[in-house]
């Protein structure tokens, strides 16, 4: 059987969301998800383990300075599982913010992290668990649009906008406008 994940959710040191996917309908509303996360909040927030169950809800957690990282599952679900993933994630934000895990890095880089969790978690399928290989991948993605990106930035403004002209007017020509 697959592991599965309900959510991902990443909170900053007042309880507040910075990001959260969930993956189910155990909290179908924004509400009820702001509401559990307020309370699994204040359970978590000085607690010395990196596991609980609340509501049913098996939780693995991880802080940093500023950030509360949580991967949740159901109450059978494979704890060692949800750590790995968990600890997948923080490597690869680590790497991504150079080892500087902090809330205000972070908010510079949404769409890294964002990346990440996309990249192992699909629909509450765990993709990858390994932040090595996860790492990797990312690297090739970014390598691949910054190749792109220097290769339009060698062409001149004036180049770009002739060649989007000159395919807006194939455009309208085949399309009888």
């Amino acid at each position: 059987m697959q592991p599965t994940v309900k959510s991902f959710v990443l909170l900053d040191n007042d309880g507040s969301r910075i990001l959260a996917k969930y993956y189910d309908e155990t909290f179908p509303t924004v509400q009820e998800q702001r509401a559990f996360e307020k309370k699994l909040f204040s359970k978590t927030q000085r607690a010395n383990s990196e596991i609980v169950l609340l509501d049913g809800i098996t939780v693995v957690y991880r802080s940093n300075v500023d950030l509360y990282f949580y991967v949740m599952g159901s109450e059978t679900e494979n704890e060692l599982a949800l750590h790995n993933l968990l600890s997948c994630i923080y490597e690869s934000v680590s790497r991504l913010l150079r080892k500087n895990v902090e809330k205000r890095a972070l908010m510079d880089n949404m769409d890294g992290l964002m990346m990440i969790v996309d990249e192992t978690i699909d629909q509450g399928i765990m993709l990858e668990c390994e932040a090595d290989a996860l790492s990797q991948r990312l690297a090739f993605r970014s390598g691949a649009a910054e190749e792109l990106m220097a290769a339009g930035a060698e062409q001149s403004v004036a180049q770009i906008v002739k060649s989007v002209g000159f395919s807006f007017r194939n455009l309208a020509s085949k399309t009888g406008y």
